[in-house]
């Protein structure tokens, strides 16, 4: 297969769905990326671009929400149309990646869709959000519903980033603001009132396969807790391997030099 990232959409008897496909190697990576402002299918090519080094092991798909943006929906809701769109691309027994939202979506699917994952990679993640984890949320939330397009953004930015990149950002991020369109605080709303009441705790020592979670110290968005519940979930899970970085912040997945060379190592074992 090409590398030349490819922006398609799949459709199912209930929604559609977009999903970006690039890489030629043996291994399908699904990867379901976190809450986001505007959907990352407009970043097809730096996805690739920052991806590049894992095409010759992988294939990548990287998943949006369904283009029919629901009034109200749980990460159950979301979980379960991914499950949905995988078969209908053709894909089962996948290496499903999952970062932040997109990582309790993968936990939902390695639970009650076990025939579709052989090994789950968990990023920047939790298998509890507390009142106190949903803070960020729910200021996040707030900025969308009112209107505040530059104000999101630049709470979003400073929240998942380091401060030095944060900073380096802040004008792009404004600039970026400037792009927002009010169907899109709209779709962010919905999305960020999707993890009300996750709790993944009991459900998780179900998984059966291989398991990588990839986390940072400094994580701004959901802090230690969010690592500790995984770690809690999943002690003595045989298959259960996880990292710390520290200083990178909750784009751990963006910041590290090293995390994709990380995914790699797992996906070979």
């Amino acid at each position: 297969m090409q590398d030349k990232p490819s922006v398609r959409t799949v459709v199912t008897p209930g929604f559609s769905m977009e999903y970006l496909r690039f890489g030629r190697g043996d291994i399908q990576l699904v990867v379901l990326p976190g809450l986001s402002v505007q959907s990352v299918m407009g970043s097809a090519a730096a996805i690739a671009k920052a991806y590049a080094p894992m095409t010759e092991d992988c294939t990548l798909w990287f998943l949006d929400h369904r283009r029919e943006t629901p009034a109200a929906c749980t990460i159950h809701d979301m979980a379960r149309d991914t499950a949905d769109a995988l078969p209908a691309l053709g894909l089962s027994k996948v290496c499903l990646c999952g970062f932040s939202q997109g990582g309790m979506m993968a936990m939902d699917i390695a639970v009650n869709h076990p025939e579709l994952v052989s090994r789950l990679i968990l990023g920047s993640t939790a298998a509890l959000i507390t009142p106190e984890l949903a803070r960020a949320l729910n200021r996040w939330k707030a900025f969308a519903k009112a209107g505040d397009a530059e104000g999101l953004y630049l709470s979003f930015g400073e929240q998942l980033y380091p401060p030095s990149v944060f900073e380096a950002s802040r004008s792009l991020l404004r600039e970026m603001a400037g792009t927002v369109t009010p169907a899109e605080l709209k779709r962010f709303a919905v999305y960020a009132s999707s993890f009300q009441g996750f709790d993944m705790t009991r459900e998780l020592p179900r998984v059966a396969c291989p398991v990588l979670a990839l986390g940072d110290r400094q994580d701004r968005v959901l802090g230690p807790g969010g690592m500790a519940s995984i770690r809690e979930a999943l002690d003595g899970h045989p298959g259960f391997e996880w990292f710390l970085y520290d200083g990178f912040g909750h784009a751990v997945y963006d910041t590290a030099p090293d995390y994709r060379e990380r995914l790699l190592k797992f996906l070979r074992t």
